[in-house]
């Protein structure tokens, strides 16, 4: 079991500590649609990355009755 030398001051340990706090978000716009997005990621509202469709949305699909 580990045991201390010496105290450790409260402000040693929030020092510490100083980094471990989230940061907020960095949301940028999307250049198809003009939603705000992760950077990085694909676009949620459309479906592009990098102006190019990555995802095929719902609406965009034709499904025909028989297959559904």
């Amino acid at each position: 079991m580990a045991v201390q030398q010496n105290k450790v001051s409260k402000s040693r340990r929030n020092n510490r500590r100083s980094h471990d706090s989230l940061s907020a978000a960095n949301p940028n716009e999307c250049p198809n649609c003009g939603e705000l997005k992760r950077p990085h990621h694909i676009c949620s509202a459309c479906g592009h990355y990098d102006d190019k469709e990555v995802i095929a949305q719902v609406d965009e699909i034709d499904l025909e009755d028989d297959a559904a």
